[in-house]
């Protein structure tokens, strides 16, 4: 999940959300009734790991042209891309790998973990699901939120459990997973709620849906807990996504970094992972195509 700058970018309030529904909802062959989407099938990609990258930090690249450089590279699915921007992937020939609900400000603060807070969380779910399904979008993100001090972290846990539940049914009708991220408290994201994987796995674990999974970002969980791979190993079950950046910074996964990314990629797919693993990282090379291809191979397992 991008940090701090990346959230400037979520101003569109939720009614920009229907006039992308709306649009799809008219386009031709669009069915009444949204089937629900099978197994992933994106495109080939090297190895046995579905590679992905986040949109964020190439948005100065208009996305076409982005979309065709990444699958030039090998990459099977662009991931965090809006409602409104599905089909660009789509006519690239890509997947969207994970896709947002909505276009608003404090999108990762506002979040499961505090009631007053579902009944917009899970309209925009009810609307985004479905064209998920539609569009072929396996995975929809969402956040746990920021602490506040009348919930402590036992009541945060059930919140979590009660308004994901709520959703779940919708998601598993039509074959769309909600993937809620866990992200650092300490460096990136103060306050927030969802900063240790044991939250997350509380969370999934008294949804128990297929169709309600963690986002493991490697990068935040590096730097709030570490032991990364027996981490992975040890709730596989729970993950439903994963996200990759260099620690610290957040730039390549190369050895400028302390991580070991071909490592923990070999570790993720000798699990029998079937789902994606998506670069967000924020490349420092003039050429930033030339750090994307250098994850790529990285994570080639």
């Amino acid at each position: 999940m991008p940090d701090e700058p990346h959230d400037v970018s979520r101003r569109a309030l939720l009614g920009r959300l229907a006039v992308a529904a709306g649009a799809l909802a008219s386009a031709p062959g669009a069915a009444t009734a949204s089937p629900a989407i099978p197994a992933a099938t994106p495109a080939a990609s090297a190895g046995r790991l579905k590679q992905s990258v986040c949109r964020w930090p190439y948005a100065s690249i208009p996305l076409p042209d982005f979309c065709r450089r990444v699958r030039q590279i090998g990459l099977a699915a662009i991931d965090l891309l809006y409602i409104d921007e599905w089909s660009a992937a789509h006519d690239a020939g890509l997947d969207v790998s994970l896709g947002y609900a909505s276009r608003r400000e404090r999108f990762i603060e506002t979040g499961f973990n505090d009631p007053s807070n579902h009944p917009l969380l899970l309209k925009e779910l009810e609307i985004a699901i479905p064209l998920a399904s539609r569009a072929r979008v396996p995975n929809i993100i969402a956040m746990f939120g920021n602490r506040t001090p009348h919930i402590g972290e036992s009541a945060a846990v059930a919140n979590c459990i009660a308004g994901l539940s709520r959703i779940a049914p919708l998601a598993t009708e039509h074959g769309v997973t909600i993937c809620v991220e866990l992200l650092n408290s300490k460096v990136d994201h103060a306050g927030y709620q969802g900063d240790h994987t044991a939250f997350g796995a509380a969370v999934v674990s008294g949804v128990d849906s297929p169709h309600v999974k963690l986002l493991y970002d490697i990068y935040h969980m590096q730097i709030m807990e570490g032991d990364v791979i027996r981490t992975i190993r040890a709730n596989i079950r729970s993950i439903g996504h994963f996200h990759t950046g260099g620690v610290p910074g957040r730039h390549e996964i190369n050895d400028t970094q302390e991580l070991n990314y071909h490592a923990i990629a070999a570790a993720i797919a000798d699990l029998n992972y079937q789902g994606y693993v998506a670069h967000e990282f924020v490349p420092t090379r003039p050429d930033q195509f030339a750090s994307l291809t250098e994850a790529f191979r990285v994570c080639t397992v």
